[in-house]
């Protein structure tokens, strides 16, 4: 069966990219149409208005590609055997759900800059989404228990009562879509450390036969590789609030529903590790915000990691590039990890 995981791993990559390669030019257009335009400001890097629409044509590449391979699942089952059970389903039809509730907000905000209080709502709403649908942080490793790497150890696992678990589930979704949109500073950036941590979760994922996720993270990262045909330095388009919150937001989902239940010895230190350039530069950025009472919520110019990588001389490409490496270091740490717990 994992042969035919492999495969739809790869399919479901390539078309994803396809499509949002020839979706991009069309959004393009609709955002100058529409007035969803950026135009540079004192803390912006470019200096020619941009459209800002491109995280649609990352959406629609992702979700046409899911339904695709999910018709194609039905019609052929002998192509994919082993296709997800009906729970499993219901899941990732939550997770759709919440992602094109998320898409809609992030698109009006691109258009009309609603307020950051509008777009948490939303964040909020979406984590308050999947748990309808059965995507929650059900549970954590005790890390005071004896017991080493290996494999889920029952004596080590703390299972979280269904209030604390939904309350970990909204925060963890809050938490790694905004940092996912703090990032997005520079061009390629976001796109390209999103694709690398998706690539992990699918590759975790994988290996554990998990077909749902699997497809999903694979999705994600052709709509991120197709984009950055357009959004490598110098960038014709951006991803907008539109993408960003829709990245990380799916990124978010899949990890609570791969890593946080394929290594449960692991199961916070794996995402946290595989997302980790977002969420401590996130954290980092937050709390120096916080001591020197500023608005957390307020960008700049000179706090997050990519600034302070531009500030000390390097060009826009060579500042991408030293996040990639460093992203792409600390996902193949969690992936070792993973390896080393038996799976």
């Amino acid at each position: 069966m994992r042969n035919y995981l492999w495969l739809a791993f790869g399919l479901s990559m390539a078309c994803s990219l396809v499509l949002t390669v020839l979706l991009t030019p069309i959004v393009s257009k609709l955002a100058f149409k529409f007035g969803a335009v950026a135009k540079p400001r004192e803390r912006d890097v470019h200096k020619q208005d941009l459209p800002r629409w491109g995280g649609l044509a990352m959406f629609g590449g992702f979700a046409l590609t899911l339904l695709c391979i999910y018709a194609v699942s039905l019609i052929f089952p002998q192509v994919f055997p082993g296709n997800p059970s009906q729970h499993q389903l219901t899941k990732l039809f939550g997770v759709m759900i919440a992602a094109t509730m998320l898409v809609v907000v992030g698109a009006l905000d691109d258009k009309y800059e609603i307020s950051a209080l509008w777009q948490s709502l939303a964040l909020i709403l979406a984590g308050v989404i999947i748990i309808l649908f059965d995507v929650r942080i059900d549970g954590l490793t005790n890390p005071f228990t004896a017991g080493g790497l290996g494999p889920h150890d029952p004596r080590r696992w703390l299972a979280l009562s269904k209030p604390v678990s939904w309350f970990c589930t909204v925060v963890w979704v809050f938490g790694v879509a905004k940092t996912v949109d703090f990032i997005d500073g520079l061009d390629g950036l976001a796109a390209g450390v999103c694709a690398i941590c998706g690539t992990t979760l699918a590759l975790m994922s994988a290996h554990v036969g998990q077909y749902g996720v699997t497809l999903i993270a694979a999705t994600l990262v052709g709509s991120c590789l197709g984009f950055l045909r357009y959004n490598y330095n110098p960038a014709s388009i951006i991803m907008g609030t539109v993408g960003a919150q829709f990245l990380g937001f799916v990124l978010a989902a899949i990890s609570i529903i791969g890593t946080f239940k394929i290594a449960a010895t692991l199961s916070v230190l794996l995402p946290m590790l595989v997302l980790g350039v977002p969420i401590f530069d996130g954290i980092r950025v937050v709390t120096q915000r916080i001591v020197t009472h500023r608005p957390a919520h307020m960008p700049d110019k000179t706090s997050h990691i990519h600034h302070l990588l531009i500030n000390k001389g390097l060009s826009q490409r060579q500042a991408v590039w030293c996040i990639y490496v460093l992203t792409a270091s600390l996902c193949s740490i969690a992936f070792v990890i993973f390896r080393m717990s038996g799976h």
